[in-house]
């Protein structure tokens, strides 16, 4: 299977018990299957400016945002490939445009300011995403987590992805370690995300009603940079609010 490198398509969330993403799995057996990652352990490094400009703007919820990250599906050695992904979201619509790349060429290029050792349009706007914020656009926040994900076994264009265990830590911004960290979740919280490019499924909106699961707004770097500057205050730091 072809690793696709562009989105575009909508991606709507919502917060499960693990009593109701039991339920869901048992509902889905005759829907739906893991793909080929299956069960990952996903690492990822957002990038921001020194004044945390991404992460404060796109908690603002404005009609656009966007924001660069590097994402590993395990542990990366430094010949590994990892994904270099520049996401945007406008009026309620995703657009994922993503390099594969060594991580260390990757890293050392974010890292000291270099451009990628890439060429290509999705480069090119990487590369022009970078120069507009600026040379203090760095790596700034480490954010993992355990992900099962699934596809349908009708072909449709649907994806449904569980998080938990989710964890962010602002120092040892590595791919290649281990995935500790400040808890985002609650231990009896799954994160669910259906991501589609136009509407849901049946048997889903039917689930979703009798258990009465609503959707909700919920940025993973977002909700961990409250929770940093939460902590920055009871520390008595300072970062930007």
């Amino acid at each position: 299977m072809a690793t696709q490198m562009t989105f575009k398509r909508y991606e709507i969330k919502y917060m499960l018990s693990r009593a109701q993403a039991a339920s869901l799995k048992t509902e889905m057996g005759a829907h739906m299957a893991l793909d080929r990652f299956g069960h990952s352990t996903i690492r990822n490094i957002y990038l921001d400016t020194d004044s945390f400009r991404l992460v404060r703007r796109s908690i603002e919820k404005p009609m656009y945002k966007e924001k660069l990250r590097v994402r590993a599906y395990d542990k990366a050695g430094p010949d590994d490939p990892v994904f270099v992904e520049l996401k945007k979201k406008f009026d309620g619509v995703v657009y994922k445009r993503r390099l594969t790349l060594a991580h260390r060429a990757a890293m050392d290029a974010l890292e000291q300011g270099a451009p990628l050792p890439a060429i290509g349009q999705i480069a090119c706007e990487i590369e022009a995403f970078r120069r507009f914020y600026g040379p203090t656009l760095a790596p700034a926040m480490f954010l993992s987590y355990e992900r099962e994900a699934y596809f349908p076994t009708d072909g449709a264009d649907f994806r449904l992805t569980l998080d938990e265990n989710i964890r962010w830590r602002t120092d040892h911004i590595d791919l290649s370690g281990d995935c500790r960290g400040c808890a985002l979740l609650r231990p009896d919280q799954v994160l669910m995300e259906l991501k589609t490019p136009g509407g849901i499924p049946m048997w889903m909106v039917h689930f979703l009603s009798e258990h009465r699961i609503r959707k909700i707004s919920f940025s993973k770097y977002g909700t961990a940079y409250g929770q940093m500057l939460a902590n920055d205050d009871m520390m008595g730091g300072k970062h930007y609010a």
